[in-house]
């Protein structure tokens, strides 16, 4: 039977890199954001995502026809890795849900907030990911089904660490070939890769943690005050022992 892996995330939180990952398994095949032309057909972010136009010719932007030819399609596959944001679940019955393995990437809001604006300039609580995380988080628990939390600091101070956690909650061995890959873009990602992944082309594993210098954006504070709690509440439930 096909283990359906899907990482749940909010934007700039390590997750392409996450996805780089998985993708060097010897049986995994990954796919990227499934679900983004169907959040942009319904979401103002169609007007400020950078390419979303080119993303929405892209992709099948009916999201639940996503969730059954993609999720949910019969694969030779022994894995799948999704990787998907939190705030693209608009619009859907999240029954599906309830079939896939679960991980709930996470990350400081101080650092996400600052990465963010880099890309978009005006964004609110919602763009963020951190109130849809809660929700996903809240439902797959109340189902008996609770997923699992990373948090991306954690990944990047300790990388074996976590990926082997990961592979655990997913019942598949961890592989090292995890650990890294080539750089540049890769066959896999979505026509938006231009504009987001930039950064992330240019690595050739996970990048150690470093905390930032700059100031945050005094502009943003109100934001982060808001995100605050969301984040707390899933770091509290953090998987253990990393």
């Amino acid at each position: 039977m096909t283990k359906r892996l899907c990482l749940w995330s909010g934007p700039r939180n390590v997750s392409t890199a996450l996805m780089y990952s998985f993708a060097q398994r010897s049986d995994t095949r990954v796919v990227d954001e499934p679900l983004y032309a169907h959040f942009l057909v319904n979401h103002p972010a169609r007007g400020y995502h950078p390419g979303a136009e080119l993303c929405i010719q892209s992709q099948d932007n009916d999201g639940e026809r996503v969730v059954q030819n993609v999720f949910l399609a019969e694969t030779d596959s022994p894995v799948v890795f999704f990787k998907s944001m939190a705030h693209h679940l608009i619009e859907l019955d999240w029954d599906f849900l309830k079939q896939m393995i679960n991980v709930l990437l996470i990350r400081d809001p101080r650092d996400m907030l600052h990465s963010y604006s880099k890309t978009i300039e005006a964004f609110n609580l919602e763009d963020t990911g951190y109130p849809q995380l809660k929700e996903i988080y809240d439902y797959l628990d109340e189902a008996g089904i609770p997923p699992m939390v990373v948090d991306s600091k954690t990944l990047l101070q300790n990388p074996e660490t976590s990926l082997r956690a990961m592979c655990s909650f997913a019942g598949i061995p961890f592989e090292t070939a995890m650990l890294s890959w080539q750089s540049g873009p890769k066959p896999f990602e979505g026509a938006w890769a231009p504009y987001w992944y930039h950064n992330v082309h240019g690595s050739t594993g996970f990048i150690p943690y470093h905390s930032k210098t700059e100031p945050f954006p005094e502009n943003l504070q109100p934001l982060l005050d808001s995100c605050h709690p969301f984040y707390a509440y899933l770091k509290e439930r953090e998987e253990p022992g990393f």
